[in-house]
């Protein structure tokens, strides 16, 4: 299979999607004195304003350090601009805080992007940039958000389907093509961009060299840059090329005197005033377009070919179809063999766009924060008081790679934890570049070399679950399963480096040495009664039962890699002893806190809550259920009783600790008690208590929705939680949507909704609860139905539920698209998926970040076949054949 090979050679992913669709409002961008990053560069300055650390556009493709960009523009001849970036709202204006209003639509990408295609939506009247700005600024929010459909500009169909196609002839020569639909009624015109332009290296003072591109012909563009290979870019026809500079309009922005006379705006003015001055005569600059300008007859549809490659040809677009045809057909190829066993073509069309939306989501992210606190040599120095503002505690880090994204608009920026549930989606099509993805955070130019892990740009400083391990552990059993032969040099070199991170949370997160950690909001925005990242007012801590289960999850993670590499290198047993000993200590703090040794197990409710500690005497359950209090599930490992045999000095001194410290053995869950294939579990639950936990989690009246696990429980849409606390009265209550606080951030809320990273969390733990108990461990689910399944039945029909969101209904609506019926029946919407940051706790709508393919792009995996998953995950408990005695 030809994909399958090309995936070997890393010169076929030197061009991708790498570009970002929002630049502006970005922290590494913002060199203002108070660190308000929206509004330092705004949406309408981006068009004038040289980005500092990376580029944006629409359907954009560049190199891997992006020196070379290329990206469409658009103009309906009514818009006040020409439409090269996508338009949103800051997070100041939203009333659920920054929002994309824009349709894209991700359709398809093989890994090393051979093949990609993606749609646009462009409408053919002036876009309503002032009437989604003013009618959301008016809203509550406790309304819904303000969305471009709502303003009425697609009722008469008065809009263009575009499609993007890229297709690589080799890993220097791209084919281009978009085919334009006028789906109105009208003759109407529009004017086609394609741009190509280098990212400016040249004006910060560290590199003077600058280069050019120019033309002789109206269809050809010539490149020059001393380390690129790609050299010409070719139209099959073209009215015209425009040049302007990549450079600043500083005359426009500031009033302060331009460094060239053909600013990075010069092609946007020369289109939309007519203005001559403004794009450079002489057919040169560092910026360039060819200008379509072509008008479509009623529903006509045109197709325009282009051509960027390192060779030079007399007949560009001789084999332009054929090589187009072949790479669809190869990108078909190699899908089929990934969705063997899937059985409705529904499925299908959903999974290949979660991957599709996963790769196109891949960015080149620059950002060297010493270089950003001090300033650039060629540059005003910045403010004395962004010194302190953020990240100053990170001047080590100088990140210059391709990373996968949460969202390339709404969040242009990694964020580590969800970075760790990409990788398990690519690991099923790329598992080298999901290898590569947790490794980099592990680089000494990442991690903090306290061993912090960066969080985001916003602040490197915050603290993400840590998931980090777990990820690199079922990476590499997939990675193993697939290529038949375990990478043990990754496992062995990740693990080193997650040391430094585990020591840094025993060092920095445990406030007390008590193995009880307060992780601070821990991903969870506005979860719980009070913002988790900020000192109580007066002086009391909370003691959270999920930054404790995430680090009882670390520790079995960090012992479940030792125990892999001791079966060939016994040194590590060592190390699988620690690990152990340190889970034990966890688990045994979590039920024995301070002097009172009591337990975040709420024997009455029989739930994990946080506590408020009022000191080591006096403590107060908090007593709201939330998905924190089912966090302690994922705490689960289950060893196979014949590694443990080929392992003896972990056997013997785990032994000794069973014998000798009673107190601890009592806390592990009937380790010396084999189940199913003689397996031993390690868990922070014993039976009685997950099925305590399931009996809440199960319930249709409290966290499970018909779409999945609910963040909170629906108790508390009748009956809100209440707590008076110090002469405050503090409220909590079920919000199965967008946000109605403001407590974390605008566009967060994890009290209601379904969140696909912890549902996929709770399938995995009861799966592997599973592979220790018999099925005849059964559970009531739903609960009060009546009806019993076990634990690999409920792991099943939880993910049926998550499937459910996108897949088609009876009536063939998609749940996802809710809230617009038009989405729903619509062709030319309907099987355009959408992947949101969060969904609609009661009825599956999605909401948050739409295009948030990261983590939501789990349902590649939950939609593999069964057989499939459970092949994988059993292979996380068995013996290597050449370690079996």
């Amino acid at each position: 299979m030809k994909e399958k090979k090309r995936l070997s050679d890393v010169t076929w992913k030197k061009w991708g999607p790498y570009v970002s669709n929002r630049e502006w409002g970005l922290v590494r961008e913002d060199y203002s004195a108070d660190g308000d990053a929206w509004n330092y560069t705004t949406h309408d300055m981006a068009e004038a304003k040289t980005n500092r650390w990376g580029e944006e556009g629409i359907c954009g493709i560049c190199d891997d350090l992006q020196k070379l960009v290329f990206s469409f523009g658009f103009w309906n001849k009514k818009d006040k601009m020409v439409k090269e970036r996508f338009f949103g709202l800051t997070n100041g204006q939203g009333n659920h805080g920054e929002d994309v209003k824009e349709y894209y639509y991700y359709l398809d990408s093989t890994p090393t992007h051979s093949y990609m295609k993606m749609l646009y939506k462009y409408p053919q009247n002036a876009f309503p940039y002032e009437d989604l700005i003013k009618t959301n600024a008016e809203r509550s929010k406790q309304e819904p958000e303000y969305e471009l459909i709502d303003t009425g500009i697609f009722d008469k169909n008065e809009y263009f389907d575009i499609f993007i196609e890229y297709a690589k002839v080799d890993s220097q020569d791209i084919l281009i093509q978009i085919t334009v639909v006028n789906k109105s009624e009208n003759a109407v015109p529009l004017v086609i961009l394609p741009t190509l332009w280098f990212r400016n290296t040249w004006r910060w003072g560290y590199d003077n060299y600058i280069p050019m591109m120019n033309s002789e012909k109206t269809d050809h563009v010539a490149i020059q840059h001393k380390d690129l290979e790609i050299r010409n870019f070719y139209a099959e026809s073209s009215d015209q090329v425009v040049f302007c500079d990549n450079e600043t309009n500083n005359e426009k922005l500031y009033q302060y005197p331009n460094q060239s006379d053909y600013t990075k705006d010069g092609i946007n003015e020369f289109i939309i005033t007519g203005n001559l001055q403004s794009v450079n005569p002489k057919n040169i600059g560092t910026k360039a377009a060819f200008l379509i300008d072509e008008n479509f007859n009623p529903k006509e549809e045109k197709v325009f070919k282009f051509r960027l490659t390192d060779k030079d040809l007399t007949k560009p677009f001789f084999d332009f179809d054929e090589i187009l045809s072949q790479r669809k057909e190869e990108a078909d190829d190699f899908y089929e063999e990934i969705q063997e066993g899937i059985e409705t073509e529904d499925e299908k069309l959903v999974q290949r766009q979660a991957f599709a939306g996963m790769l196109w989501s891949k960015m080149f992210y620059h950002y060297n924060v010493e270089k950003w606190l001090k300033g650039d040599p060629a540059q005003p120095k910045p403010p004395k008081s962004r010194e302190k503002i953020r990240n100053y505690g990170w001047k080590h880090l100088n990140n210059e790679h391709i990373i996968s994204m949460p969202d390339k608009w709404e969040y242009p920026w990694y964020a580590t934890w969800d970075l760790a549930f990409h990788t398990i989606s690519f690991s099923m099509i790329d598992p080298d570049f999901a290898k590569h993805q947790l490794k980099l955070f592990l680089f000494e130019w990442y991690m903090h070399p306290n061993g912090q892990l960066p969080a985001y740009e916003w602040d490197f400083n915050d603290v993400n679950p840590p998931v980090h391990a777990w990820a690199v552990f079922r990476v590499f059993k997939i990675d193993e399963y697939l290529k038949g032969k375990p990478d043990l040099q990754f496992l062995e070199s990740a693990f080193q480096k997650l040391l430094m991170n585990f020591t840094w949370w025993v060092n920095k997160k445990d406030n007390n040495g008590n193995n009880i950690f307060e992780g601070g909001f821990l991903g969870l925005d506005n979860i719980g009664v009070f913002d988790r990242n900020t000192p109580l007012p007066d002086g009391e801590h909370l003691e959270q039962s999920d930054g404790t289960s995430w680090m009882a999850m670390f520790a079995l993670n960090m012992m479940r890699i030792s125990l892999e590499l001791a079966l060939y290198n016994n040194v590590y047993e060592e190390m699988a002893i620690k690990f152990f000993e340190h889970f034990l200590a966890i688990a045994n703090s979590l039920a024995n806190m301070g002097e009172e040794c009591f337990s975040l197990w709420d024997d009455e409710d029989e739930f994990f809550y946080d506590a408020l500690s009022f000191g080591e005497k006096d403590h107060m359950y908090l007593k709201i259920r939330t998905i924190v209090g089912l966090i302690p599930m994922f705490a689960v490992e289950v060893i196979d009783d014949e590694m443990i045999e080929n392992l003896p000095n972990f056997k013997k001194r785990m032994q000794w600790v069973l014998d000798n410290k009673p107190e601890l053995a009592a806390l592990v869950s009937h380790w010396e008690v084999k189940g199913e294939d003689s397996k031993h579990l390690l868990s922070l639950l014993r039976g009685h208590r997950l099925k305590r936990l399931l009996h809440r989690m199960l319930n249709p009246e409290e966290f499970l929705s018909d779409f999945g696990v609910r963040a909170l429980s629906k108790e508390y849409e009748k009956n809100p939680f209440h707590l008076h606390l110090n002469g405050k009265d503090y409220t909590v209550e079920y919000t199965p949507a967008e946000s109605d606080s403001r407590l974390f951030g605008g566009n967060s809320n994890w009290r209601g909704p379904v969140w696909f990273p912890i549902n996929f969390l709770i399938i995995e733990s009861l799966q592997r609860f599973f592979f220790y108990y018999s099925p005849d461990f059964l559970v009531e689910c739903p609960t009060g139905s009546g009806k019993f399944l076990n634990l690999d039945q409920i792991a099943d029909e939880l993910s049926n539920r998550l499937a459910k969101i996108f897949l088609k209904d009876k009536n063939g609506d998609r749940p996802f698209n809710r809230q617009y019926p038009r989405f729903q029946a619509d062709p030319d919407f309907k099987d355009y998926i959408l992947f949101y940051e969060y969904f609609h706790g009661d009825n599956g709508r999605g909401v948050g970040a739409s295009h948030q393919t990261g983590w939501t792009g789990l349902i590649a995996k939950t939609l593999m076949p069964r057989y499939s998953k459970k092949k994988i995950a059993e292979s996380e408990t068995e013996m290597p054949d050449d370690k079996k005695s």
